[in-house]
């Protein structure tokens, strides 16, 4: 069975970090160990939240205890995403080299939230520049958005080679597959939104009708997703399957008008896609 050690956010309302990846992950009948860098109460787009900012040590101690199980060589890859500081972020990486130790032949999956198109950076002063300079390098596989790539390679790409060219880019740091998870192209088709993988065997995109909403969670749930389908296949028929299950539960969740994806509602979109598209080559 696949075991994936996910270190994110966590929220007692709605579906963001480890709270939209954990449940798709087990409906797909992977393993999840959840352990959480913020424990909030709703995630931060409402405008207010409360709860705890877990500090680094915290993370460390539960990371610890998970090892003095005996457990870490069980699994095949760690998933990061919003890390809430600098110093977690910094964990992070402690944690993957110790289940790298265990297993020799996991690998990290680094989701980089920094921002987005329209919000421009959002999270806290200092972890976009760590994980430009430190985290990024050391995965393998890495999910931004189009806003995340442009801040990353420091470019601003608006056509589709201008995009694939920073994706190479960004492979060039360290990773060896570039997920982008969304993108604003110029050259696109109206009403339509485009994802890409690039990896050293080439590069695909799928194309799928634009929701025309934005739903807070998706890039954690796409992550996560595609994480899960790289490790059972390859990156092309990731990309697709992935994009398969994100879309159908967006357009379910836009179709019950729901405010938080419909990961309960509508977890069979997740493993039996109503939508199915292609990934084809660039």
């Amino acid at each position: 069975m696949t075991t994936i050690l996910s270190i994110q956010s966590s929220v007692a309302y709605g579906h963001v970090g480890n709270s939209a990846a954990t449940f798709p992950l087990m409906r797909c009948g992977v393993e999840v160990w959840p352990v959480i860098t913020v424990h909030f109460s709703n995630h931060t787009g409402y405008g207010s939240w409360r709860g705890p900012l877990l500090s680094a040590q915290d993370v460390a101690d539960v990371i610890k205890g998970i090892d003095e199980r005996g457990v870490l060589g069980q699994v095949d890859a760690v998933l990061s995403g919003y890390q809430g500081a600098a110093d977690v972020g910094a964990q992070v990486l402690a944690a993957y080299d110790l289940v790298l130790q265990r297993n020799p032949q996991a690998i990290y999956c680094c989701d980089p939230v920094i921002g987005d198109e329209g919000r421009g950076v959002y999270v806290r002063p200092g972890i976009p520049e760590f994980m430009r300079d430190q985290v990024v390098p050391r995965a393998q596989i890495v999910t931004p958005n189009h806003f995340e790539l442009d801040y990353l390679t420091g470019s601003t790409t608006r056509t589709l080679a201008e995009v694939l060219n920073a994706a190479n880019s960004l492979r060039e740091l360290g990773p060896e597959v570039v997920l982008v998870t969304s993108t604003i192209l110029a050259d696109a088709q109206d009403n339509t939104l485009t994802m890409l993988v690039i990896d050293s065997t080439g590069a695909w995109k799928v194309t799928t009708p634009l929701i025309g909403r934005n739903f807070t969670g998706s890039g954690d749930i796409t992550a996560a997703l595609f994480l899960a389908n790289y490790l059972a296949t390859d990156s092309r028929q990731a990309l697709a399957s992935t994009a398969d299950s994100v879309y159908s539960l967006l357009r379910a969740t836009a179709d019950a008008d729901s405010a938080e994806l419909l990961l309960t509602g509508a977890q069979d979109e997740i493993v039996n896609p109503s939508y199915h598209f292609e990934a084809v080559p660039v």
